[in-house]
């Protein structure tokens, strides 16, 4: 899920870090800011901010193990999906799509395809942090919604590696405590989709994502991605509108492309109607 650049200079700006080469540094002070400080933010404040989105996605993994034991799984397939998928989007669509009698091989297609964010996300956290080569194979195993979420909002380099370890160690050790409990006291709950536990992991999903859709063109995608899934869920079978729902993105590129390029070419038309006009009078 998861995953050198120069050490950066904070831009000011949150989440935005500068991967530049390095301006002068003040004798004996670290490039990413006295020891035991953080140039853009206490150690205190990350580290809270940290704790709280870790804790309270955490405990949405008691949802996932009394839905995933609903579906069907085992308590062992149950808390290794936890252990090794990890992320709990696709471990949601997983079971959900199991749970509504899907094929294993669409629900397996449907999770994969919404893990593969984490790689881009990863791309991105790989600049941010700029960990040691033994350390990337462990780090990209927390890259997910929440960790990256965390990470961006830090100003330096400094904060953007306390927070990411500190959600993604809190996130892990409690996402699969709850998942492990919620498996094994899902008999004792009966029916689970009563419950609606399965919603939990999702509300608190688009709550995290809401704030980070800040332009218009975010904003289109995810309504047109909501507005395929939920056209498409009556008449396909489990899984696959999560699938086509990603379709959303390429066409509104597309159609966002082909507005900004409306304008330029009768700009640029308009430009040389004048050209000639003026060419034939001189002449």
């Amino acid at each position: 899920m998861a995953e050198q650049t120069a050490p950066p200079e904070s831009t000011g700006a949150i989440g935005a870090i500068s991967v530049g080469p390095p301006g002068p540094t003040a004798p004996g002070a670290s490039p990413d800011g006295p020891p035991g400080t953080s140039p853009g933010k206490p150690d205190a404040a990350v580290v809270r901010d940290a704790l709280a989105v870790g804790v309270a996605v955490g405990l949405s993994g008691f949802a996932f193990g009394v839905t995933a034991a609903g579906s069907g799984l085992s308590l062992l397939q149950i808390c290794a999906l936890s252990l090794f998928v990890f992320t709990g989007a696709s471990q949601f669509a997983l079971v959900g799509a199991l749970a509504a009698g899907g094929n294993p091989y669409t629900a397996a297609a449907g999770a994969f395809f919404l893990g593969v964010r984490n790689a881009f996300y990863g791309l991105r956290l790989s600049q941010l942090l700029a960990l040691p080569r033994a350390l990337r194979p462990f780090a990209a195993h927390w890259v997910i919604d929440e960790t990256t979420a965390v990470t961006v909002a830090q100003p330096d380099r400094r904060s953007a590696r306390l927070g990411f370890t500190v959600t993604g160690l809190t996130l892990y050790v409690l996402w699969n405590l709850t998942t492990l409990v919620g498996a094994m006291g899902a008999e004792a709950l009966g029916d689970t989709e009563a419950w609606g536990l399965d919603a939990a992991s999702p509300a608190v999903f688009l709550a995290l994502l809401a704030p980070m859709l800040r332009s218009t063109t975010e904003r289109v995608t995810a309504g047109l991605a909501v507005l395929l899934a939920l056209t498409l869920l009556p008449v396909l079978p489990a899984g696959v509108p999560v699938l086509l729902s990603a379709l959303a993105a390429p066409v509104v590129l597309f159609l966002m492309g082909r507005r900004k390029r409306g304008p330029a070419v009768e700009g640029g038309t308009a430009t040389r109607e004048k050209t000639t006009e003026k060419g034939g009078r001189d002449a």
